[in-house]
């Protein structure tokens, strides 16, 4: 039987060892992978850009657990959030801005990454401002509203040289990273078939979430979790896609899509089957290939990732998923080198969930 578990920290060790900063991954109570060593020997200024609950509740915690990034601004549309902000953060005037005079941040030295955590509607316009402000970006999943924006975001920041990262934590999770390989380096074959889900009750129909013109809906929030498993499970993109959407509750009709599955075909012949919603609590991923089969349940969740092999169970560090992401970011960004998921890869998602949306718009497969 494969010892999945040391031959898999041997490798992330010496990937780590080249990097200068071995360790994180496969020692316990490292807070994140860089927090042995500061491969740039500076610190890196985040500004969050957007105070609801991502930023309140995860993004603000986790940059106190971070070792090469940390929080040093705000920009939010809410006056009385800065006063609370700056108290609990310690950030100065001078580092919190607004939505109207976002654009003068280009002038401040304290700022070297800004995060884009709003709504989807707006991530192309605070994009492109913070890239013209020189500033490196990160923008929260899904990355725009469609492919057409992706692409004008990735132009505004290659024509100012500043890096775009786009907020998909799982690919910094070590599960996650494990079945990513197992099934990009064929572990157990080709794969075959995939199924995987990610949905939540959402209640809060007022929720900007439920609104189609701020780019709200199940496919766009919770879908590009699941289709975003099948591209990295395989380690290909789909070449067709088939997709419905339901709603569940007499409420919601009118609004964006409650609860939505759908279809990939990959260029091998794998399919995969792939659901999301705000109509219920599920979160899984299972893999069958020629030879055996890999899983993780949860596989999206903030902690506590779990998983298994037809080989056995698979055993890694439970880590700070934004924490990670934020340090090896900003390492990248510093270094002038590619972060490990640039905004190619948001644009690749969305070009399947246009598809998605017009699958259920005509009822037809759609060919990517």
């Amino acid at each position: 039987m494969v010892n999945i578990k040391s031959q898999n920290s041997r490798r992330d060790f010496i990937r780590l060892s080249s990097l200068g900063i071995a360790g994180a991954m496969v020692l316990p109570g490292i807070k994140t992978f860089a927090a042995r060593n500061n491969p740039i020997g500076k610190k890196m200024g985040i500004a969050l850009v957007g105070l609801g609950w991502y930023s309140t509740d995860i993004l603000a915690p986790a940059l106190q657990e971070t070792e090469i990034a940390y929080l040093a601004g705000i920009v939010t549309g809410t006056p009385s959030k800065e006063k609370i902000w700056a108290a609990k953060y310690n950030i100065p005037e001078k580092n919190i801005y607004n939505y109207e005079n976002f654009d003068e941040i280009a002038a401040n030295p304290d700022i070297d990454i800004v995060y884009v955590v709003l709504p989807n509607s707006m991530h192309k316009e605070f994009t492109i401002r913070a890239a013209n402000a020189g500033k490196h970006v990160i923008c929260e999943k899904p990355m725009a509203v469609n492919a057409q924006e992706c692409r004008e975001m990735i132009d505004a920041c290659e024509k100012n040289n500043v890096g775009l990262s786009i907020g998909y934590r799982m690919q910094y999770e070590p599960f996650t990273q494990e079945i990513m390989r197992l099934g990009q380096e064929k572990e157990f074959g080709e794969v075959l078939h995939i199924s995987c889900g990610g949905a939540f009750r959402n209640n809060n129909l007022s929720h900007w979430k439920w609104d189609k013109v701020m780019g709200g809906g199940s496919m766009m929030d919770m879908g590009v979790y699941p289709l975003q498993a099948a591209r990295y499970s395989t380690g290909m993109e789909p070449v067709s896609v088939t997709a419905q959407t339901f709603n569940t509750r007499e409420a919601t009709k009118g609004l964006a899509d409650e609860a939505t599955t759908f279809q990939l075909q990959f260029p091998n012949g794998a399919v995969a089957n792939l659901s999301t919603g705000f109509h219920a609590n599920y979160n899984f991923l299972k893999v069958r290939a020629e030879r055996g089969w890999f899983e993780l349940e949860p596989f999206s969740g903030f902690r506590n990732i779990k998983g298994r092999t037809s080989s056995g169970e698979l055993s890694f560090p439970d880590v700070n998923q934004q924490a990670t992401q934020m340090d090896e970011d900003a390492i990248s960004f510093a270094k002038g080198e590619r972060p490990r998921v640039p905004g190619e890869e948001g644009l690749k998602d969305m070009i399947v969930v246009d598809a998605v949306y017009e699958s259920i718009k005509t009822g037809k497969t759609i060919m990517i």
